[in-house]
This record gives structure tokens, sequence and C-alpha cells, in this order.
């Protein structure tokens, strides 16, 4: 059979120039993303090249030598360079590798028809052949693919971190990664640990990206970048049209502690968004109640939380021979405190809140205004013990979320996550 394929070379090599021509014609009709990507003149070229291979490979193991796949490497490789689909390069292979048999075929018949028969043992060999070059091309397709989308994600990693550090010019950053000039923006920052939540990106997300994720609001929902930081996992929200308090639920797993910005409204601002929502996370309570904490609902919080020097102060002038007592009688009067301050100061509702006689919750702030010296009926009293109280509850929180209690934080993946959604719960 060799002898054959020997003696027809030069005429089937004609013959293949012109059913490259044909198999491209058909290619660029039905897959137009060839046209986009490589042109009909690019994409003749290769299919020619493609179907040379083929009948390369189909003489050598013909005469018992391994089949070249070199090149069939180098053009999975280039192709997956160019964004071309992998399913339309095999297609094409696989129409290619039919109409290499019927083009030998018509070449043999046309120089002895008698030699047709002893053609068709090599219809084995020549999908051996195909399918030694179909896998060495998708497998370095695929590693080239695999490479592309680890440097594009970090690339995009880049971007992200550029972006909510402040780092560089905050608008041709944002237009990289598709945020528009103005909108509105918030940062998201879950306790170390902790992963987004809600259906399986882009980002990537993607952007992405990393990525196949549903939507937690809706088809239009907001658009979510995640990245793995040091001060836990960080989501940049385009809200659109959604309201802030919708991200309390449906960006954080219940159970874990998260912060959000308030709404800003360019990317230049998202860098104070990330420490705002970083603040925010502080404030969050540790058990007991939301674990969601929107900065412009904890600002007391907050202001105690960014100034722990000052915190430290405040909780010793204030609250210092409160502190003093026994554990018990400190937490009934400190506890007292906290209830009747979020009852608004109203003694009834607190004694229903902590199942005592209105007369027991009196007593006992009548006792913590002794200690402290300050009054409950002035209002400038009140805001001091507030501030303290709240300095009380941030220490211990602070404890509670001591790095020695919490599982280590996960290492921070090579290209970064960005997703255009969030994650499924862990």
């Amino acid at each position: 059979m060799e002898r054959i394929i020997e003696e027809i070379r030069e005429d089937l090599s004609r013959r293949l120039t012109v059913t490259a021509d044909r198999l491209a014609a058909r290619t660029l009709a039905e897959d137009p993303v060839y046209a986009a990507l490589l042109g009909r003149a690019g994409l003749r070229e290769r299919i020619r090249l493609d179907l040379r291979q083929s009948v390369e490979g189909l003489d050598r193991a013909l005469r018992g030598l391994p089949v070249e796949l070199a090149e069939a490497r180098a053009t999975g490789a280039l192709l997956a360079g160019a964004g071309l689909p992998l399913a339309s390069l095999l297609r094409t292979r696989r129409r290619g590798g039919r109409m290499v048999w019927q083009t030998l075929g018509e070449a043999v018949a046309a120089h002895d028809p008698a030699a047709l028969p002893r053609l068709l043992p090599a219809a084995a060999v020549l999908w051996d052949v195909q399918d030694q070059l179909t896998d060495a091309l998708s497998e370095a397709y695929r590693r080239a693919e695999t490479a592309r989308l680890d440097h594009e994600r970090e690339r995009r990693t880049a971007l992200l971190d550029a972006l909510l550090d402040g780092a560089g010019p905050a608008d041709g950053t944002a237009a990289e990664l598709g945020l528009p000039e103005r909108g509105r923006f918030a940062v998201v920052v879950l306790a170390p640990g902790a992963s987004g939540s809600s259906g399986s990106s882009g980002s990537s997300g993607s952007s992405g990206d990393p990525l196949d994720a549903s939507d937690p609001f809706d088809a239009q929902g907001p658009r979510v970048l995640w990245r793995i930081r040091a001060e836990g996992e960080t989501g940049l929200v385009e809200l659109g049209h959604h309201p802030l308090e919708s991200v309390r639920d449906a960006l954080a797993p219940p159970g874990v502690r998260a912060g959000v910005s308030p709404v800003v409204e360019t990317p230049a601002d998202l860098a104070r968004a990330c420490r705002l929502a970083a603040l925010a996370l502080r404030t969050a309570p540790a058990s007991g109640g939301p674990c969601t904490a929107l900065l412009d609902e904890r600002l007391p919080a907050a202001l105690v939380a960014s100034q722990p020097e000052l915190a430290g102060r405040l909780r010793q002038v204030v609250l210092g021979p409160v502190l003093a007592l026994p554990a018990e009688d400190r937490r009934v009067l400190l506890t007292t405190l906290g209830t009747w301050l979020t009852c608004q100061g109203s003694t009834t509702y607190a004694a229903q809140r902590l199942y005592c006689h209105r007369n027991t919750v009196s007593n006992r702030l009548r006792r913590l205004e002794q200690l402290t010296g300050r009054t409950l009926s002035d209002p400038a009293h009140v805001v001091e013990l507030a501030l303290a109280h709240a300095a009380v509850l941030q220490r211990a929180d602070d404890r509670v979320n001591a790095p020695s209690a919490q599982a280590p934080p996960p290492a921070p993946t090579p290209a970064g996550t960005v997703r255009r959604s969030p994650r499924p719960p862990a």
C-alpha cells in the first residue's frame, strides 16, 4: 500500500489542496468563529497542513514507523492561544479525516482502479493515525488553554487587588475588569476561613471566572468579583439597582461573620470601601443575632474598633469599677446596661427582655450609676456609657475571633479567585 501512496503522491497533493478549499468553505459557512479568528486564507492553510499530516502519518504507520505528532501539538497550542474553541477544532478534524479517506480513494482509483481493494486495510490504519493526531492536538490545546487561563486569572487578580488597594489609575483598571466609570459599588469582607455562598465565577467570573455560579438575586443580579486576601475573602459588588441591604444574606453564608461597606459611586472609591468593609467586619458579633455587619448600621462600634488604644482607655475610665467586680456581678450589670441601651432607655422593655421585675432593672442601673459616676438621665453620660459598653463587647469579640480560636485561613490560590457570582457554601 505504501508503494501506491508513493506513486500517487503528486496527484494526491493536488487533490488535497482542492479538498482543503472545500472543507474551509464548509467550515466558514457553518462555524463563523473561524472567520473571526483565522480568516479564509489562514483556515485553508491550516486545514491543508492537517490533511498533509494525516497522509504522512498514514505513510509512516504503513511502513511501521511512529507517527510524527510535533506539528499536531504545535497546532493545538497555536489555536488555543488564538481562542478557537476546542469543539470547533475537533469537529473540523473529524471532517478532514473522512475527506482524506475519500480523496485517497479518488486518487487511487484514478491511478489504478484495480488497486482499490488493496486500499481497504489502510482504513483502520488511517483512523488510528487520526486518533493519535487528535489526541496530541487536544492534549497540547488543553495545556495551552490552562496556561492561558491561569495567566488571565493572575492578571485579573492583580487588577482587582490594585482597585481594592488603591494602587494605580482606577478608571483604566476598572475598565479592564468590565466595571463602569460610575455606578453603585460596595465591598464585602468575610471572616478568614469563610467563603461566599449561593450557587456555584467569573469573575472571573471572571471575570470570573472560576465561575459557574448561580446568581443569588436574579438573572440581572449584581456582579461579584471575589478575591482571597489577608483580611479574609473579599467581594467587589456591582450593585446595580439592588439595595445594599440585599447583600446581607445573599453574599455571606448564615453564621459567617462579614462586613459590608457603604455604597460608593466610582472605582476610585473602592479602596476606601475595602477599608471600611474590613472595619465593619470587626464590629460583626461573634455569636447571637446577624453576623453580617453593614458599616452604616454599626457606626458607634466601628468608631470604637477603629481606635483600639482609645477604646481601651474608654473601657477603663468609664466602666473600670464595673469591670473590677466579680465575674457574675460584672456580667449582670453589663448585660443590663446593654439591654437597656437596646431598648432605647426603657426600663420596662429591658425587664421584659431580661425576664425580671422592672424594679430589679432599676436597682441594677442605679448601682451602675454609683460605680461609674455617670447618670443615665444625662445624654452626654449615656453616650460615654454606650461607647464604653461597645468597647467591652469589641474586646470580647476580638478575643473570640483571635487567630488561635479560628481554623487557619485558606492559603491564597496562585491565580487568585475572581468570580462573577459567589461560590457555594464550603
